[in-house]
């Protein structure tokens, strides 16, 4: 069984393996996942010493919290750091029609609900809870509050850190898309890491201007996610037609992502594992966290993190323009 490192989340007792498992492809993202294939992602997580699982209620409407509690009782429970979030709590749907509107691949028998409230959280920990079959969440996030900053800063924050204080979970924070809101987080409030999705990767880097120097300044915690930008950073040689955050990717960019492999190939290594790579490059970043269906998937993501990037890596792509010039190359 492979061993994986592990990197402590600032202010906090918890460590994060490296590389996560994150949830949302089990709970059916796009298309369905079978509960045979979704087992034996776990599985092959597990084997390959990922101790760090994220889920979500949003992620096939309670689908992936039920199947990775599942999968999970089966190992000692202080082995493993598990994360979900909290803002939107299922609720039997009025008018289902069939199936969920929301990208994943499940029948709409319930609906979310936005809810930042201290109650809202609350409830939303307890049915988590009972959907996995776990004795405890370790880290909670708040799940998008991009519209909600108000609420989720003067009610759903606190709450989390009084259920923190209490030895209840074991760190908090905010997962989102965007990363200005998240600095807010960091800042403002006391989340002690955030989940960022997509805005620190070799073709965004713009979470320089205002996360990662807040993290910093915080001394406080980020995981990456979305480090393939949805697929553009996925292939050996990117091809026209890939998605770039979530969108068909634009020639421009594809051409961008052409140059950046074609640096890669040239010191030994691959674009996908120097995507796994380069959110190390910031101080700040404990972990990368990849959505993960398959065992063969587990797998892949697992050989790519066992590439470490050449030490010129780096230098070189910023010598081409290629990644913005305040790139450092972490120790």
């Amino acid at each position: 069984m492979r061993s994986l490192r592990r990197r402590l989340v600032a202010g906090t007792t918890l460590k994060l393996t490296e590389l996560g498992f994150g949830g949302s492809t089990i709970g059916n993202l796009y298309r369905e996942t079978s509960p045979e294939d979704a087992a034996g992602a776990v599985a092959a997580a597990w084997g390959a010493g990922i101790r760090y699982f994220d889920t979500a209620p949003h992620y096939g409407l309670g689908l992936s919290e039920r199947r990775l509690g599942a999968a999970l009782r089966g190992y000692p429970r202080e082995d493993f750091v598990l994360s979900s979030k909290v803002g939107r709590l299922l609720v039997d749907n009025p008018t289902p029609r069939g199936t969920d509107t929301e990208g994943f691949a499940v029948p709409d028998d319930l609906c979310r609900r936005w809810d930042f409230s201290r109650d809202g959280v609350l409830r939303s920990i307890d049915a988590t809870l009972s959907r996995t079959g776990l004795d405890r969440l370790d880290l909670v996030y708040l799940h998008d509050p991009d519209d909600h900053w108000r609420q989720a800063a003067d009610e759903a924050m606190p709450a989390l850190a009084d259920l923190r204080d209490e030895g209840v979970i074991g760190a908090i924070g905010a997962g989102m898309n965007q990363s200005a809101m998240l600095a807010r987080f960091l800042r403002e409030t006391a989340a002690d890491v955030v989940m960022l999705a997509g805005r620190y990767t070799l073709l965004d880097q713009s979470a320089l201007d205002d996360v990662l120097p807040a993290a910093a300044e915080q001394g406080k915690s980020v995981v990456a996610v979305g480090v393939f930008n949805s697929g553009l950073l996925s292939r050996d040689r990117p091809t026209d037609g890939l998605t770039y955050d979530y969108q068909v990717a634009s020639p421009e960019l594809v051409d961008r992502a052409v140059r950046i492999a074609e640096v890669c190939e040239a010191f030994g290594t691959t674009l996908p594992a120097a995507a796994i790579a380069f959110p190390f490059t910031h101080p700040a970043v404990v972990n990368v966290t990849v959505g993960m269906r398959t065992a063969a998937q587990v797998a892949r993501n697992a050989e790519l993190l066992g590439r470490p990037a050449p030490a010129d890596l780096w230098a070189a792509l910023r010598a081409e323009g290629l990644v913005r010039a305040e790139i450092i190359t972490r120790g």
